[in-house]
């Protein structure tokens, strides 16, 4: 009698299917950061080593752009007295009664001076300037 030998089948492991899903996966979260960045006014605050609580309460902002530009609540104003306005119609409405001044550092001294006296002149005694 013949006796064969017995091929012996060694295991494998295939992992081809294994880097599709990571490399399917690397992609994906490469392509979702791009969407993370968090839309707005590109302004840098002035540091602060005091630490405040954040501002719970209903409040508005005044945001001041490295070029002079005024926003209030994300939208432009194109004057200092379309501003006022602004702050009279919300002061009248009761609309919250904080202010918050979001200036960047390099934003002059008196352009902040003069945005936070248009804010005390409208009526708004409690003005609040974010810093990180």
């Amino acid at each position: 009698m013949l006796f064969r030998k017995r091929r012996r089948i060694i295991p494998q492991v295939n992992i081809t299917s294994l880097i599709d899903v990571v490399l399917l996966l690397l992609i994906f979260f490469m392509i979702s950061t791009t969407f993370v960045t968090q839309p707005g006014i590109p302004i840098n605050l002035p540091k602060a080593s005091a630490k405040v609580n954040n501002v719970t309460q209903e409040s508005h902002t005044v945001v001041i752009t490295a070029d002079n530009k005024i926003f209030m609540n994300r939208q432009e104003i194109q004057n200092i007295e379309e501003l006022r306005s602004i702050l009279l119609k919300l002061h009248q409405d009761q609309q919250g009664d904080l202010i918050v001044v979001k200036a960047d550092e390099s934003v002059a001294h008196g352009v902040v001076v003069g945005v936070m006296d248009i804010i005390k002149t409208s009526g708004f005694t409690r003005i609040a300037i974010a810093t990180r």
